[in-house]
């Protein structure tokens, strides 16, 4: 058993390492820059937190998705390994103490959102820590070609200056070739050097059904297959109406949704997980992070934005390897439907700016202020004042966002938070000074460690129970010590934050880029276009058009989706269908031809070629004329 093997076993309890992940953990300790491309479930993590502890040293991992970042933190810390989070919505003096944790501490892992980076803060004091390691999560955000640009990625080539030496290990779970480029490129890559999984995944099933009655197709479905799985929805809304549908018709099913108390969504998916709840129907706000790996099922009742979404929704089936299935639902209003979703995405730019000033006297900042300012923000209120629908907000704030002028975070659910500001001694004659409190500041050193050095999270229901009294006791306690400057007291918030990455602009001088707007546009219309492909499509291997989408030159057809079924049903191996369908295809492509030449010209058994051209035929593959004369589509 080799070093990196002995901390995997240690720390994560695995004697061996999957495919890929040793390469690119070798690949990072020789200080090589490094892209890898993983599917959902492939291990990502591991790729850098191995290498990191295998260093003296700490990494720095650049994510934008705080509750992943949250989740990976609290996993490190049950593991006794010191990490840390910093992402928008923190006070300064968390942030103050956090970095120097990181510069005098033994943290090994810091966790921080691409907007803090920029930051003068931050960019000071990370010069003075020993980093060993740069990982870039969700890497495909820097890329203008990917699905999810964020402007606040590209400041990460600047912070390799600051840290000049550190190796770069940049991670996606899907890209385009363009996409892959792009990344090296923008993280200035000494040379090219990407790993790449397979985006194969052979043991899942991918189905499309063009069906009206999504409904009871989900009860017969779920009903005929075994195991637990998730289904997704586009609204919220949906999501509960299906649930209670389905637990109606007795299968055990929940739902989930960003909108739900953090106490509810944890307690959500852990009954999904221990397999209490069969089903869960969730919008794409559930999956990121969960290692479940005897999902039987993935259905998706509406249409994904991506390709690179659905992909990486379907994924989360089937990761011990085991069969499992994908399942599209889809009919010829989700066309309708998607379509639309080109205008609610892409406001007129007269609506962007007008949005824009309504957040500066929302926030009332002042012209030329705010910079690097973060704001709790609510956007029921914002839309309530201002009369906007909570799509053109949305929409408004992501193009906003994509112009480099604000970071609209994802929705925080922090616990409540103390750090003690007095020294034990001062603290000592404190409670000799105020006898009321000494009860309540001894259970709260009893309660909960780390309290002088760092914030610690605080449940204050906990403590009142333990207390004995009304939970509104604990908030007084608490509010006093702050008063009186024996700690600092930060109440739990769950909301958005936006950040103004710029100073407050007048419509002068906001400028919402054209040739950016259109060309967002067109990419977002193209990403649709695939999507309407891949549903549409009834003629070409499933897996094989996936695949075909992320580069791969000449994927095998994977002989179990429902475009393949049907050709297995000619009773022809793969092997005699290609072979008569390359013999069709070499004849028909520039020719006309009646069907009794072109079976006799094949020299096949008259009998399987005849079955073939009959399903080029009912696919569109080729097409016949007035005359009864054959073709090859060249349209298709």
């Amino acid at each position: 058993m080799n070093r990196y093997e002995q901390i995997l076993t240690k720390y994560w309890g695995y004697s061996k390492f999957r495919p890929l992940q040793e390469d690119i953990i070798i690949s990072v300790l020789e200080g090589k820059d490094t892209l890898a491309l993983m599917p959902t479930g492939g291990g990502k993590s591991i790729t850098f937190q191995v290498p990191s502890m295998a260093k003296e040293g700490i990494c720095i991992v650049i994510t934008p998705l705080i509750a992943l970042m949250k989740d990976q933190v609290e996993n490190l810390q049950k593991l006794n390994i010191k990490a840390i989070a910093i992402y928008s919505g923190m006070t300064k003096d968390e942030i103050d103490i956090a970095l120097d944790n990181c510069i005098y501490g033994n943290v090994k892992f810091l966790y921080i959102s691409p907007e803090r980076i920029g930051t003068e803060l931050f960019k000071i004091r990370v010069k003075h820590m020993n980093v060993n390691l740069i990982t870039v999560d969700e890497a495909h955000c820097i890329s203008e070609w990917g699905y999810d640009f964020r402007p606040s990625y590209l400041k990460i080539a600047n912070l390799r200056e600051l840290i000049p030496g550190v190796p770069v290990l940049a991670l996606t779970a899907t890209a385009v070739s363009k996409v892959i480029d792009d990344i090296q490129s923008k993280l200035n890559f000494q040379q090219k050097n990407v790993f790449r999984k397979s985006f194969e995944r052979k043991n899942i099933v991918y189905l499309v059904r063009n069906i009206d009655d999504k409904m009871n197709y989900l009860i017969e479905t779920i009903n005929k297959v075994k195991g637990s799985g998730i289904i997704y929805a586009r609204n919220r809304k949906k999501t509960r109406e299906t649930a209670i549908f389905l637990n109606k018709h007795n299968i055990s099913a929940d739902y989930y949704h960003a909108g739900l108390k953090h106490e509810d969504r944890s307690s959500k998916q852990n009954d999904w997980k221990v397999g209490k709840t069969r089903v869960m129907v969730a919008t794409n706000a559930f999956g990121m992070g969960i290692d479940k790996s005897d999902v039987r099922f993935v259905i998706h009742l509406d249409l994904t934005d991506s390709i690179e979404s659905y992909f990486q929704e379907a994924g989360r089936g089937g990761r011990d390897e085991n069969k499992a299935y994908a399942v599209l639902l889809y009919n010829k209003s989700d066309k309708t439907k998607i379509e639309q979703r080109i205008t609610n995405n892409f406001p007129d730019i007269k609506e962007i700016k007008d949005v824009y000033q309504a957040l500066g006297n929302h926030f009332q900042i002042p012209y030329g202020g705010g910079k690097f300012m973060t704001y709790d923000f609510i956007i029921s209120d914002f839309a309530s004042n201002y009369k906007f629908s909570l799509l053109k907000i949305l929409s408004s704030l992501k193009i906003l966002q994509k112009e480099g002028y604000i970071e609209l975070t994802d929705e925080l659910n922090s616990m409540s938070k103390v750090h003690f500001l007095t020294e034990r001694d001062n603290l000592y004659k404190f409670q000799i000074a105020n006898a009321k409190f000494d009860g309540f500041i001894k259970l709260l050193l009893r309660s909960y460690t780390g309290v002088f050095s760092d914030y610690v999270n605080v449940n204050e229901r906990s403590i009142a129970k333990k207390a004995n009294i009304s939970i509104d006791v604990v908030y007084k306690y608490l509010n006093n010590l702050k008063t009186h400057g024996i700690l600092n007291y930060i109440p739990k918030k769950k909301n958005q934050f936006i950040v103004f990455m710029e100073e407050r602009l007048d419509n002068k001088s906001l400028h919402i880029s054209k040739e950016n707007y259109d060309f967002r546009k067109n990419r977002y219309i193209e990403r649709i276009d695939s999507m309407l492909y891949y549903a549409s499509s009834n003629n070409k291997c499933r897996s094989q058009i996936l695949l075909s989408y992320f580069g791969d030159k000449n994927p095998n057809r994977c002989g179990q989706c429902d475009v393949c079924t049907r050709r297995n049903e000619l009773e022809l191996s793969k092997y005699e269908f290609d072979l008569i369908l390359d013999i069709i295809k070499e004849k028909l492509q520039y020719n006309l031809i009646s069907i009794d030449d072109l079976l006799l010209s094949t020299g096949k058994n008259k009998d399987k070629c005849l079955k073939v051209v009959q399903w080029l035929l009912d696919n569109n593959k080729i097409i016949k004329d007035t005359q009864d004369l054959l073709t090859w589509n060249l349209e298709d």
